[in-house]
């Protein structure tokens, strides 16, 4: 098949395996990263087949979905070979999938390539702003986690394990995460758009606590 062709099948096929997903990586999370990280991919260079099928690809083998313990790509890999893309191609494709995925605060998340700077930010800005707080709720929902407790204080988590380990309320989420991000861009146009996204959460956080103390 030609790339268009691939990149259509693909998204069909994505679509449809996220079809009932409820905890904020549904196929419109998906296709928010793919066209943000087309955008960004445009602006910075790289490989955008690579791009967008990373992109499309990126959340099929997620612990958070599928609830295995391994993050290693093994559906993705399989779509690929399905669609006959090139071996190399490939290859260059699952390493981005293997480089998108936050750790922990004080875990090195490095990129190997232009293209998974590109996918990455992409994946990231979508955790933040306006969007990424709605997605962040919803999945507390979907893990059943309290909004928040005051007495439950936020962890800077130092391994992978202990970060997807973590049952905490969706609060501090935020300080274990999201405010984290704009810091952790790679590209110059993904820290310009993180910027605002940053200052919305800010402000959402104070009138959240003003609120939950009566003052506001």
């Amino acid at each position: 098949m030609e790339r268009p062709e691939i990149i259509q099948s693909t998204a069909t096929f994505v679509a449809g395996e996220f079809a009932s997903e409820g905890s904020g990586h549904d196929w419109f999370h998906i296709d928010r990263v793919r066209r943000m990280a087309l955008r960004i991919g445009k602006a910075e260079g790289g490989d955008l087949f690579v791009i967008e099928m990373a992109a499309l690809l990126h959340d099929l083998d997620d612990y958070k979905i599928t609830g295995l313990e391994s993050h290693v790509p093994e559906k993705a890999k399989g779509w690929l070979s399905s669609q006959n893309v090139e071996a190399e191609v490939a290859s260059l494709i699952l390493q981005v999938i293997e480089e998108v995925s936050y750790k922990g605060s004080d875990v090195e998340t490095p990129v190997s390539s232009v293209e998974s700077a590109v996918v990455q930010d992409a994946d990231r800005l979508d955790a933040i702003g306006a969007i990424g707080i709605a997605r962040t709720f919803a999945y507390g929902g979907h893990k059943n986690r309290l909004i928040y407790d005051p007495e439950i204080v936020p962890e800077m988590h130092d391994d992978f394990q202990s970060y997807k380990s973590s049952t905490a309320p969706t609060i501090n989420h935020f300080y274990e995460k999201l405010l984290l991000l704009k810091d952790r861009m790679n590209t110059k146009t993904a820290k310009q758009m993180a910027a605002q996204r940053h200052l919305f959460m800010e402000n959402y956080l104070q009138h959240f606590f003003d609120e939950w103390e009566a003052k506001g």
